[in-house]
């Protein structure tokens, strides 16, 4: 008897075996059949920009710290404490924890999973009694103790499961680039308000100082208006002359003191606890520059990869709808030892075993995998097209750039020069109508010249830092001096074109 009984468990233990060894390779069986459909990106890529230039397009390509090439040390300060404080680019941190979590959440499946049970239960029978007999009989009281561990499995043969992991960690990956996007729109932000910090604190200097000169003219028609020989309406048209002048200066501090209050959000500071020196915009250098080849963009922009990432993950997506069509495996084995009474919960007669295994068909479900597929195609569709506006507007925005620069460096260059010829004009008016040889109206018209032409001045060379910070911005920030492989060559289920 003893070995029967132990030729039985033998061979209940070899099923268990059996059982657990399909457990554990089923991992390796799973994704057997995974799709390899993949959109065509037929991306229209340059072979060089228009604004280029005739340099070698690597000859200065931007430095990973490229904000340092303005030669601010305060412009570098506000970066580095961006990097470290801005709120912006904290939430983007904490996405890329969420994505990570979900990755997690999407490997589970692919796992065998294990479960832990324990019971003890009590139980007592109500007292019976026998109609017409007169007679009682006593209810008994049960006790059932057990202990079972469960496993099961899902075998993903078709890829489905292995599919949805695939596409959340594309979906990781690309909020990986979106807190890189996060953090270079947060410094190109920080270096455009502290430009607009400068070109409002050189406004208010011309703005002071031709409010100045209007008065000293003023002062002056004034004189000659008591000896006669000015009129009143002399005196009237510069005194209006001065109080538009003076009416220029708000404004003016109105753009300076709310883009300190906006750097001071930038860099995670409360505005009252906060305060820029500044300066003027002639202190800023324009660091040198060339975009290096349009193809090698693709690897630089974050955006870019932050699109190609989410293109992937779209066809993982496509692969995990199609594949939910397929029949589904369940693995489950179930053992433990159970028994009436607690002493013997752990004897040879209280274990047990039970083993099974399940094949799931969709037959009909009102069109719901179908719909689902049809929606995951949509989406890919949609990746495919904000994929290749990205590349197409990366390039544009290079190209925009180049000329802004370009141009507005020329623009400076002309425009210092117009500024100097209608300050020696003014000054020269100014001398004559201090000796009576010049009429008023030339001293004014000479005078509304200069204040044109040094209002342009200081808007071009805003216009030029800005365009310079839009240039690096455009090129995706600093490059590494090795790039990495080129966006061209995805790996792990990236955007090649279909075969």
């Amino acid at each position: 008897m003893i070995g029967k009984v132990s030729a039985r468990t033998s061979r209940g233990l070899d099923k268990v075996v059996l059982a657990l060894s399909a457990l554990l390779l089923g991992p390796a069986l799973s994704g057997c059949i995974l799709g390899t459909e993949r959109p065509d990106l037929n991306l229209d890529i340059p072979a060089a920009y228009r604004e280029g230039g005739h340099n070698a397009p690597d000859a200065r390509l931007p430095a990973v710290d490229w904000w340092r090439g303005f030669r601010s040390s305060e412009l570098t300060s506000l970066m580095d404490a961006a990097q470290i404080y801005n709120l912006d680019i904290a939430v983007a941190i904490a996405q890329i924890v969420q994505a990570d979590a979900q990755v997690g959440e999407a490997g589970a499946p692919l796992l065998p999973s294990l479960t832990g049970t324990g019971n003890a239960e009590q139980s007592k029978s109500a007292t019976n009694l026998s109609a017409g007999s007169g007679n009682f009989s006593a209810g008994g009281a049960f006790s059932q103790y057990s202990l079972g561990l469960t496993a099961s499995y899902m075998i993903d043969f078709w890829g489905k499961n292995r599919a949805t992991l695939h596409a959340a960690e594309e979906t990781a990956t690309a909020q990986r680039y979106n807190r890189e996007v996060v953090t270079l729109t947060t410094i190109v932000t920080v270096a455009n308000s502290y430009f607009q910090v400068l070109a409002a604190q050189d406004e208010l200097l011309v703005a002071r100082r031709n409010l100045a000169a209007a008065e000293r003219i003023l002062t002056l028609i004034k004189q000659q208006f008591t000896g006669g020989t000015a009129s009143q309406l002399d005196v009237s048209q510069q005194e209006a002359l001065v109080a538009t002048e003076r009416a220029a200066i708000p404004p003016l501090e109105i753009t300076l003191r709310q883009n300190i209050a906006a750097l001071a959000v930038l860099v995670g500071r409360a505005p009252a606890n906060f305060s820029v020196k500044g300066g003027t915009m002639t202190q800023i250098a324009i660091p040198r520059v060339t975009p290096g080849m349009p193809s090698e963009l693709l690897n630089q922009r974050p955006d870019i990869r932050q699109a190609e990432a989410q293109l992937a993950s779209s066809n993982f997506s496509v692969e995990s709808a199609r594949a939910a069509f397929f029949p589904q495996i369940q693995l489950t084995a179930q053992t433990g030892v159970q028994s009436a009474a607690l002493a013997s919960l752990f004897g040879p007669g209280a274990w047990f075993y039970t083993l099974s295994a399940g094949l799931t068909q969709p037959l009909f479900d009102g069109f719901l995998l179908e719909s689902q597929l049809k929606q995951a195609k949509g989406v890919q569709l949609q990746n495919l097209q904000a994929y290749r506006k990205a590349v197409l507007s990366a390039f544009s925005d290079v190209e925009k750039a180049l000329v802004a620069l370009s141009q507005t460096i020329r623009q400076e260059r002309l425009q210092i020069e117009a500024v100097a010829a209608s300050r020696k004009a003014f000054e020269v008016s100014e001398t004559q109508l201090r000796a009576g040889t010049v009429n008023l109206i030339t001293v004014l018209q000479t005078q509304q010249t200069l204040l044109t032409n040094e209002n342009t001045l200081m808007q071009v060379r805003l216009t030029k830092l800005l365009a310079a910070s839009s240039l690096f911005q455009a090129l995706g920030g600093g490059w590494t001096p090795t790039g990495q492989l080129s966006a061209l060559q995805p790996q792990d289920g990236a955007t090649q074109p279909a075969q």
